[in-house]
């Protein structure tokens, strides 16, 4: 198969060249942050940094992090890095607890944002003969506004149907003969089951590839949304403070994601320790963007746990990849004293043969925490048979305790009866913390 890419001359860049884009491009930004941002400036003087001090990216470990108490305190113009009459939008977060995070765009943002979602369309195969369907939210989320601009870049005809209104969703999908779908895992999933039970086969949906992003989804998520709706299904991931979808993105090889490294600078710390870790090391990923204009992030810790490697890729793409994140160091749970990731239950679910509608209930009676999985059954497996349902529990409850190393509750549901999220998966609900 020819290899496509939508900028060659970056997307294969040489290490060298990378190395000297981020080089030069991480001088100008530190002193555009020092010059522009007295928040940050007063973050590098508090750490004994000025500008001469960053030579390039093997002296990034001088500068401060920036948190997410960071955003938060300089809510909402402290961190803007450029004067209000030269942005033209702002993004924001959704499901923040307490400010909610605002981040702002000049033009010049804007462009190279949806190069970067460009970039990801076509290494899913897009090309300008492509009918894209956008499901993911429009307005203050970045989903739908980064995916619609990168498919206009691209050449497809863009259909921005936003999340929600699942029957007109497929009559599009139908109608228009989508061949790209963009939306949350979650979602895709859903709109999967809704067009199985419509009696719709796999050979019989449009669809050639999906880009799914937002929320975290395993292995196994991603091998029964290929298989329902007959495509290949991509990862992509950003963060609203970066710039939002497309920071970086999967190709065809589906082994890691490529990170847009002329205009993010990545690097995987130890969450405890902040200490930077050779490649290869699983910990922390921290971005710094070198060529956002209104909103500088320098060295944003993500919270999110991965690895970075520079192994080379089929595909031809010489960017790092990072893995898909395997947790978060700030909302990994720990239930009596053990660490657990939603991703583990996902993984014993799916591999039972379970759709991934789940919710998991952490609460805490008498002093000890408890772990309640509510589970969706599939319309096969359902049934009213006592007996049997409790045969699948203890299944579930055996295979979760090999997983986790600690017992959970396990409630099997009827289809369809926990509520359905067209945005971000509500998955975890902690109510120890109430």
């Amino acid at each position: 198969m020819e290899k496509r890419y939508y900028q060659p001359e970056i997307e294969t860049a040489s290490q060298e060249q990378i190395k000297a884009w981020q080089d030069e491009r991480l001088v100008k930004q530190v002193k555009h942050v020092w010059d522009n941002v007295p928040y940050y400036k007063k973050k590098m003087q508090e750490a004994g940094v000025t500008p001469e001090d960053i030579k390039g990216r093997d002296d990034l470990y001088k500068l401060p992090f920036v948190t997410k108490a960071d955003l938060r305190e300089a809510y909402p113009y402290g961190l803007m890095g450029k004067p209000l009459k030269d942005c033209v939008r702002i993004q924001s977060t959704s499901g923040t607890t307490g400010k909610r995070v605002v981040a702002f765009y000049t033009q010049h943002d804007i462009d190279l944002w949806e190069d970067c979602c460009a970039r990801a369309i076509v290494a899913a195969g897009g090309t300008n003969e492509d009918v894209c369907q956008v499901s993911y939210g429009y307005g203050l989320f970045t989903g739908g506004p980064g995916l619609n601009g990168g498919s206009h870049k691209v050449g497809c005809l863009t259909i921005p149907t936003s999340s929600g209104n699942t029957e007109r969703q497929i009559m599009f999908i139908q109608d228009l003969q989508a061949t790209i779908l963009c939306c949350t895992p979650s979602y895709a999933a859903y709109l999967g089951e809704s067009m199985k039970e419509m009696g719709l086969t796999p050979d019989q949906i449009p669809l050639k590839a999906g880009i799914f992003g937002a929320e975290a989804w395993s292995e196994e998520m991603r091998r029964d949304i290929e298989n329902t709706l007959g495509i290949k299904a991509y990862d992509i991931y950003g963060l609203t403070e970066l710039s939002g979808p497309g920071v970086s993105f999967e190709c065809e090889e589906q082994t890691g994601m490529h990170i847009n490294e002329d205009h993010f600078i990545a690097e995987i710390i130890d969450p405890d320790t902040g200490e930077v870790l050779p490649e290869g090391a699983t910990g922390e990923l921290v971005f710094t963007a070198i060529t956002k204009e209104a909103f500088p992030l320098l060295r944003y810790r993500t919270r999110d746990i991965c690895r970075l490697t520079r192994k080379a890729c089929s595909c031809g793409r010489t960017h790092v990849k990072m893995s898909k994140p395997m947790g978060r160091s700030d909302d990994m749970l720990i239930i009596r004293g053990v660490n657990v990731f939603p991703s583990q239950i996902e993984t014993v679910l799916l591999n039972n043969g379970y759709a991934a509608n789940y919710q998991i209930i952490v609460d805490r009676v008498n002093n000890t925490d408890t772990l309640d999985v509510q589970v969706e059954m599939t319309a096969e497996m359902f049934t009213d048979n006592l007996g049997k349902i409790d045969e699948l529990q203890k299944k579930l409850v055996d295979d979760l305790r090999s997983m986790l190393g600690l017992s959970a509750k396990v409630t099997l549901v009827a289809p369809k009866s926990i509520v359905r999220s067209e945005g971000k998966a509500v998955r975890v609900i902690d109510k120890r913390k109430i």
